[in-house]
C-alpha cells in the first residue's frame, strides 16, 4: 500500500454534540455513530426525532462517509419503556440485531429514518451482533419492505446505502466468508468479540490477569475475517478499542485492515501512525 494513505481513521461518536468534537482532529469519517443512546433516555425517540439527529449529523460530515450502527441495546444497556426482562446472562441474551428482530416497530421505525436521512450525505448502516446470513437476509427483506411504502408514500429515500455486517461473535467470523457476499463491509467489533472469544465477562475485574486484548485467538480472528472480506473486494474495519492500540496498528494494516475507527481523543496519535 501506499504509505501517505495506508488506513483510514474515523471516530467513534454517540450523539451530534460529539460531531463538532470529531471534526476538531479532522476525521476521515465516523466509523460508529452507536444510535442506542438516543433511546436510553426516559422515552422512545419517534420516526422524525431519529431522521433529524442523522440528517444533520451526515449534513455536517458530508462529504465523508459516516457509518451508522443500528440499536444495540440489551446487555449492560437498557431502555426502560422497552420492559426488558431480566436475564440470567444478558451478554447472550436478547441485544443487538437479535432484540431488533423480536420488536420489528422499533427496528423499522429506525430503519426508515436512517433511510430518509441517507439523502442528506454519505451514509452506511451497520448491524450488531450478526450470527448468521439469515439474519442479514431477514434484514435486507425488511428494508425492501420498507422502501416499497416509502416510495408509495412518495417520500424521498437514499437507495443504495452500503449495508455492513458487525463482526463481533466468532460464529460470525466463521462464516465471514458468506457473510461477505451479502454484505458491502464489515467492522470488527472487537470488545464482544475479545469477551466472546475467550469467554470471559469484559467487565469483571476479577478476571484482569486472565484477559488478554492481544490473544493470539483474538488476533487469528481478526485475521481470518479480514482475509474474508479481502477475497470478496469489500472493505473491513475495527471500531473496538483495539482499533486505537498503537502498538498492533502496523499488523492491521499488514492484515489488510482499511480503516480503524477511535474514541474522539485518540484521533491526532492514531493519524500519526497513518
Amino acid at each position: 500500500r501506499d504509505k501517505t494513505n495506508r488506513i483510514k481513521i474515523y471516530a467513534n461518536i454517540c450523539g451530534m454534540n460529539c460531531v463538532n468534537e470529531a471534526l476538531k482532529y479532522d476525521p476521515d469519517g465516523i466509523g460508529l455513530f452507536r444510535t442506542e443512546y438516543l433511546f436510553m433516555n426516559a422515552s422512545k425517540p419517534g420516526e422524525e426525532e431519529q431522521f433529524e439527529v442523522y440528517k444533520s449529523i451526515l449534513e455536517k460530515m458530508n462529504p465523508r462517509p459516516v457509518i451508522i450502527r443500528t440499536i444495540d441495546l440489551g446487555a449492560d444497556k437498557n431502555a426502560p419503556y422497552l420492559n426488558l426482562e431480566a436475564e440470567d446472562n444478558p451478554a447472550m441474551g436478547l441485544r443487538g440485531i437479535r432484540l431488533c428482530l423480536n420488536k420489528p416497530k422499533l427496528f423499522k421505525t429506525q430503519l426508515r429514518a436512517l433511510l430518509r436521512a441517507g439523502v442528506y450525505g454519505n451514509l452506511s448502516v451497520m448491524f450488531p451482533m450478526i450470527t448468521s446470513v439469515n439474519e442479514v437476509k431477514k434484514i435486507k427483506a425488511i428494508t425492501e419492505e420498507i422502501k416499497a411504502k416509502l416510495t408509495k408514500e412518495n417520500i424521498p429515500f437514499a437507495e443504495n446505502i452500503r449495508f455492513g455486517v458487525m463482526i463481533e461473535t466468532p460464529a460470525a467470523v466463521m462464516v465471514a466468508d458468506e457473510l461477505a457476499k451479502e454484505a458491502d463491509f464489515f467492522s470488527i467489533g472487537t470488545n464482544d468479540l475479545t469477551q466472546y472469544t475467550l469467554a470471559m465477562d469484559r467487565t469483571n475485574p476479577s478476571l484482569e490477569e486472565f484477559y488478554d486484548t492481544h490473544s493470539p485467538a483474538v488476533l487469528k480472528m481478526i485475521k481470518m475475517t479480514a482475509k474474508a472480506a479481502k477475497e470478496n473486494n469489500i472493505p473491513v474495519g475495527i471500531c473496538g478499542e483495539l482499533a486505537a492500540d498503537t502498538s498492533l496498528t502496523e499488523e492491521f494494516i499488514d492484515m489488510g485492515i482499511d480503516e480503524l475507527s477511535v474514541a474522539i481523543p485518540q484521533i491526532a496519535e492514531m493519524k500519526k501512525k497513518q
